[in-house]
């Protein structure tokens, strides 16, 4: 090794701010005081030396890897860092088989941090077990999706889940402080600072993801020319050059898929049009599948506005209509103008209502016999069109049922119906 190379490899001023920057102790980690703050369940253990096998599953930049290694830290255990989206089978036996080596020869706790262990398939998962149930090594599985639906219960049931949240606003400026005033690790040499348009800017765009803040602030630090007075500042506009188009965290797998799609649905719901655009824009903007938000306003056209108004289900459909033949980007028009409808039209949820009760009297009743006058061509049968209004009394429920499935509700269009079943059946829509 030559003496550049030497140098090279002492130095670590190649390494990201954000890689330079993280947590060296638990106390330096922000945004988990409940996890793992001094009255916390993990506190206690790990200040008795004892780390249960984990789960930590959470958003990119959250900390799942920096709390790893802390927790592995704090109990002198030896870490072993592996990606279950490319780790082969001869890697992980090796890492298990060190794990028992620690343990039986030198009496050293192994933690197997697991990143992105959603990757690993049910076999996979299961010969972890065997070495978290026997303890011969502690696992530290790390995800950004869903442990109930990426994990088999066999595994968790052996875990404790521990979940991280998005920083916030004051966690993320605290971290960018931080990175300016420190002179060992972070830009504390440079004497920089940043305006306050320039730090709401920066929060704004990492959106709770730590690394996206401090990769944004060194980024921007390498622009900063001296101002009149010799000050370095960072400011919005420097910010905004360096940022580009911004990119949004969206898992199309994950909970912020169905976090998003459930707030749309329920503001269009809840007759609230601005709140089910700014859903729709963050969905678009994410990447999301327009045909998946197309098929959703048409379950909702008939799940939730019905016969209040018909004619939803129809903007609904000519919304996917739009999407398949004109695509996006032009598509996002049809479709905001579908949800305004939806959103701004009378809601009523009978036909849910009444199809889910009838589907449940068949389960617990079974089939009834149709009535007679009701088969092929019966000549009992008597035809509403010779009857004054095209209506004339007569049973059609088979004889044993005389259930009510469909009650119309007093809004739009179905209060109309209501009235005119009413009229019709004086008897049968009694209120």
């Amino acid at each position: 090794m030559d003496k550049q190379e030497r140098l090279f490899k002492e130095d670590n001023s190649y390494e990201p701010l954000s890689f330079r920057m993280r947590p060296r102790t638990l106390e330096e980690f922000l945004g988990a005081e409940d996890i793992i703050g001094e009255k916390s369940f993990l506190r206690k253990a790990i200040n008795k030396g004892y780390l249960p096998s984990l789960i930590i599953y959470g958003p990119p930049g959250s900390g799942k890897t920096t709390l790893s290694v802390l927790l592995a830290k704090a109990i002198n255990a030896e870490f072993i860092e592996l990606n279950a989206a490319i780790v082969g089978v001869q890697e992980l036996k090796e890492a298990l088989q060190k794990a028992k080596r620690n343990l039986e020869l030198y009496n050293k706790r192994t933690v197997l941090f697991l990143d992105e262990i959603h990757h690993f398939n049910k076999l996979q998962q299961d010969v972890l077990l065997p070495f978290v149930e026997r303890g011969i090594m502690i696992l530290i599985g790390a995800t950004t999706e869903n442990p109930f639906f990426s994990l088999n219960t066999t595994l968790l049931s052996r875990c404790r889940l521990v979940e991280l949240k998005p920083l916030s606003k004051e966690n993320i400026e605290r971290i960018i402080k931080r990175a300016l005033e420190d002179k060992e690790r972070g830009l504390g040499e440079r004497d920089l600072e940043i305006n306050e348009d320039a730090m709401e800017e920066i929060v704004r765009f990492a959106n709770g993801d730590a690394r996206i803040a401090l990769n944004t602030l060194e980024l921007a630090s390498f622009m900063v020319a001296p101002s009149e007075n010799g000050k370095l500042i960072i400011t919005r506009n420097i910010v905004k050059e360096v940022i580009g188009k911004r990119i949004f965290r969206y898992d199309q797998r994950g909970d912020e898929h169905y976090h998003t799609i459930s707030a749309f649905i329920k503001s269009i719901r809840g007759s609230d049009p601005d709140a089910a655009l700014y859903y729709l824009a963050k969905m678009l903007l994410s990447g999301e599948d327009p045909r998946f938000i197309a098929r959703r306003l048409i379950i909702h056209a008939a799940e939730d506005i019905g016969m209040a108004d018909p004619f939803a289900l129809v903007i609904a459909q000519s919304a996917y209509y739009a999407v398949d033949v004109v695509g996006m980007p032009e598509a996002r028009i049809p479709l905001a103008e579908a949800t305004v409808y939806l959103a701004t039209a009378p809601k009523s949820n009978s036909i849910i209502i009444g199809i889910d009760k009838a589907m449940r009297y068949i389960e617990e009743h079974g089939i009834s016999v149709i009535p007679e006058h009701l088969r092929g061509n019966s000549p009992k049968y008597i035809y509403p069109h010779d009857y004054p209004d095209h209506f004339v009394k007569q049973k059609y429920l088979p004889e044993d049922i005389g259930e009510i499935f469909y009650s119309p509700s007093d809004q739009g269009k179905e209060k109309m119906i209501r009235e005119r079943l009413e009229n019709l059946w004086k008897e049968r829509y009694k209120k």
